[in-house]
C-alpha cells in the first residue's frame, strides 16, 4: 500500500430536489483535500504553516516591515547579520513594552503625567504611539493664532495703488482688537471665538477695555473691604487670627459668641483661661473688637486729635492706625477709672484693636442698660446719686470727661451703676472738654427727671456741681457762651505757653480756668 488517505471521503451528493440542497437544516456539503503522508512530513509545509501562524498573530510586522529578511520567503538563518537584526528588533520591542508598563505604573490616575517617549526605540512596526495617545496640550497648533502671521512693515502699509492696506484698515484693526481681548482679566468673560473671524471696532474694544478695568478695580475694592474690615457680628481674618492666638495661648478658654454691636465696635463673650503671674484673668471676659471700617470714625477724630496724650502721634498715623489708638485710649481711660474706684470693666489685655475686659453680667447674660431696666423709685434715686458721685470722681480724680454719658452707656448690675464705653473720654483741658461735660449733664438730668427723681438737678446746676465752677447765667445760651469763653481762654494759654493749665490747685479744688 503506497499511500494512506488522510481525509475521509465525503458522502455522495446524489441527485435530489433543489429545495433539499438549500435547506438550512441539511448537512453542509464539504469537500476534502487529500494529501499523501510524504506531504505531511515535509519540512517546507511546516515552515509555511508556521509563517501563516506568525502572520495571523503579528499582522503589523508583515504589513509595515521593510527588507527581504522579514517577508518570510527568503529567510536565511545562516546569516549572522540577519540574526542580529532580528534579535535587536525583538529586544527593542520588549524594551519599549517595559517602558510603557513603567510609565503607566508611575502615572496611575494622576492628572499630571510623565512620558518616556524620548527613550523609546522607534520602529516602523511600532503602532503604540498612535495619534490617540497624543494629548492636545502637546500640539503646537494654537487655534487663536494665524498659521502664517502677517506683519506690518515699517512703512505702515502693504500693497500698491488701489490694493494698498494700511495699519488702520478696519479689518486688520478688528482682528487685532479681537486678539487683544485675551489680555483682559480672567474674571472678565469674553467668550469663545474659535473658528469665527471676529472683528471688533475700536469703539467697541475701548468700551470693553474700560469696563474690564472698572470691574477689576471694583472686585479689588470689594475683596479688600471684605478682608480688612470687620462687619456686623463678624471679624476679618486678621482679627480672627488674634482671637485664635489668645485661645491657643490659654488666656481664653473659649469664645461663645456676640453679645453686643455698636457704631464703633463688636463685643463678644468669652470664658477666661489660665491666670499668669502678672495677670489675673476673670472667669468671664468681654472682647471688644473695634471696627476697622473708617465710615464710623470720620466725625469722631475730634475726640482724639486734640487730646494732648495722642496729639503728637495723631498727625503721623494713617486712618487705620487711628483705630488702634482709639482702643489704646479706652484702655488708658479704664485704667484711670479703675484706680479711682469707679465701677467699670477691668482691663485684661490689649492686642492692636482688640481689647479684652472683664464681663459685666453673669452666665453669658450681659447686665442690662439703664434705659432697659425697670427700677423702683428708691433704686432710681440711688442710681442718680451714684452717677453724680461717679461724674465728680471722673472729673476731679481721674481728670476725665466721659463725653458720651447717657442711659445707653450705663449698666445696672449688683444694685449699682457701671460705666462703659469710655474710648471717646477726654480731659477737661480739651478744647471741647467743657462742652462735652455740659452735654453729659444734660443727658443725665433729662433721663432722671423723666424717671421721676424729684431731687434731680437741671443741666446747669449739675454742671456746676460736677466741675466746681460757678457759672451764673440765667439762660442756656449765656451759659454755653461762658463755657466757650473758658475754653477759648485755656486754648490761648496753650498756644502762648505751650502747655496745659494746672488742672488741680494745691488744696484739691477743681481746675482753674481763669487767670
Amino acid at each position: 500500500m503506497d499511500s494512506v488517505g488522510v481525509a475521509a471521503a465525503a458522502p455522495d451528493a446524489g441527485p435530489g430536489p433543489a429545495w433539499q440542497s438549500k435547506c438550512p437544516w441539511g448537512a453542509p456539503s464539504t469537500t476534502s483535500i487529500s494529501c499523501s503522508l510524504a506531504d505531511v512530513m515535509s519540512e517546507q509545509l511546516a515552515k509555511e504553516l508556521q509563517l501563516e501562524e506568525e502572520n495571523a498573530a503579528f499582522p503589523e510586522v508583515v504589513a509595515a516591515a521593510e527588507g527581504p529578511f522579514i517577508t518570510g520567503e527568503n529567510i536565511d538563518t545562516s546569516s549572522d547579520l540577519m540574526l542580529a537584526q532580528m534579535l535587536q528588533m525583538e529586544f527593542d520591542r520588549e524594551y519599549d513594552a517595559q517602558l510603557r508598563r513603567e510609565e503607566k505604573k508611575i502615572n496611575g490616575d494622576s492628572k499630571v503625567s510623565i512620558s518616556f517617549e524620548n527613550y523609546r526605540k522607534v520602529h516602523p512596526y511600532d503602532s503604540d504611539s498612535s495619534e490617540d495617545e497624543v494629548d492636545w496640550q502637546d500640539t503646537r497648533h494654537d487655534p487663536y493664532r494665524a498659521d502664517k502671521p502677517t506683519t506690518t512693515p515699517r512703512r505702515g502699509f502693504i500693497g500698491k495703488g488701489k490694493d494698498i492696506t494700511t495699519k488702520h484698515d478696519e479689518v486688520v484693526c478688528g482682528r487685532k482688537n479681537t486678539a487683544r481681548m485675551e489680555n483682559f482679566a480672567p474674571e472678565f468673560q469674553v467668550g469663545d471665538g474659535i473658528g469665527m473671524d471676529l472683528k471688533l471696532s475700536n469703539q467697541v474694544f475701548n468700551a470693553l477695555k474700560q469696563h474690564a478695568y472698572s470691574e477689576e478695580r471694583r472686585s479689588a475694592r470689594l475683596h479688600e473691604k471684605k478682608e480688612h474690615s470687620t462687619a456686623e457680628k463678624a471679624v476679618d481674618p486678621k482679627t480672627r487670627l488674634l482671637l485664635y492666638k489668645m485661645v491657643n495661648s490659654g488666656m481664653l478658654e473659649t469664645i461663645t459668641g456676640c453679645i453686643s454691636t455698636g457704631k464703633e465696635s463688636v463685643v463678644f463673650h468669652a470664658y477666661g483661661g489660665n491666670a499668669t503671674e502678672d495677670k489675673v484673668i476673670p472667669p468671664e471676659c468681654a472682647i471688644k473688637v473695634f471696627k476697622t471700617t473708617l465710615n464710623e470714625f470720620k466725625n469722631r477724630d475730634k475726640y482724639i486729635k486734640d487730646d494732648y496724650r495722642f496729639k503728637d502721634r495723631f498727625s503721623k498715623l494713617n486712618p487705620r492706625k487711628i483705630i488702634r489708638m482709639w482702643a489704646e485710649k479706652e484702655m488708658h481711660n479704664l485704667t484711670r477709672m479703675q484706680n479711682a474706684g469707679i465701677p467699670c470693666p477691668q482691663v485684661v489685655i490689649l492686642k492692636k484693636h482688640v481689647l479684652v475686659m472683664s464681663f459685666i453680667g453673669q452666665d453669658q447674660v450681659p447686665a442690662p442698660k439703664l434705659k432697659d431696666v425697670t427700677l423702683s423709685s428708691e433704686d432710681m434715686k440711688k442710681a442718680y446719686y451714684q452717677i453724680l458721685n461717679m461724674m465728680q470722681q471722673l472729673y476731679r480724680e481721674c481728670n476725665l470727661v466721659h463725653a458720651d454719658l447717657s442711659e445707653y452707656n450705663m449698666l445696672w448690675h449688683d444694685e449699682k451703676v457701671w460705666l462703659i464705653d469710655v474710648s471717646q473720654s477726654v480731659e477737661p483741658t480739651h478744647p471741647h472738654g467743657l462742652e462735652f461735660l455740659f452735654r453729659d449733664c444734660r443727658n443725665v438730668s433729662q433721663f432722671f427727671q423723666k424717671g421721676g427723681v424729684a431731687e434731680a438737678l437741671n443741666e446747669r446746676e449739675l454742671f456746676n456741681a460736677v466741675s466746681g465752677l460757678n457759672i451764673t447765667a440765667d439762660n442756656e445760651v449765656d451759659f454755653q457762651a461762658e463755657i466757650e469763653a473758658l475754653e477759648k481762654m485755656n486754648e490761648d494759654h496753650v498756644q502762648n505757653h505751650g502747655k496745659k493749665l494746672s488742672t488741680f490747685s494745691s488744696d484739691g479744688d477743681p481746675p482753674i480756668y481763669d487767670e
